[in-house]
């Protein structure tokens, strides 16, 4: 029987989400807002709004917590292989183009 295959990056995703978070937070204090707008585009092309990135289950997976509130019908949660992901980006909240601000976890 061969390997189980697990699709996605192996290595530590604590790390990847803190390391995300950082980016998060120096963006939003570079541009004087509490929260940043954060959006998530995978690589089938379609794109997220996202409260929250978990590195949970693990095993080269992550957790992306679209926002409810967002138009385009987003799932309570996604868990995709982080190879998944073809782009992150980060902005400043414009409460008329961006309403949706990332939530920050208590690190």
């Amino acid at each position: 029987m061969p390997d189980l295959w697990t699709p996605g990056a192996a290595g530590p995703l604590d790390q990847f989400v803190e390391r995300l978070e950082r980016q998060i937070r120096a963006v939003a204090e570079q541009a004087g807002v509490e929260r940043a707008y954060v959006e998530v585009e995978l690589s089938d092309g379609s794109r997220f709004a996202v409260d929250s990135v978990s590195a949970e289950p693990g095993f080269g997976f992550v957790t992306l917590s679209p926002h409810p509130d967002d138009d385009r019908a987003a799932p309570a949660s996604l868990v995709v292989p982080l190879g998944a992901i073809r782009r992150i980006e980060i902005d400043r909240v414009d409460e008329d183009e961006h309403p949706f601000g990332f939530t920050l976890s208590s690190s």
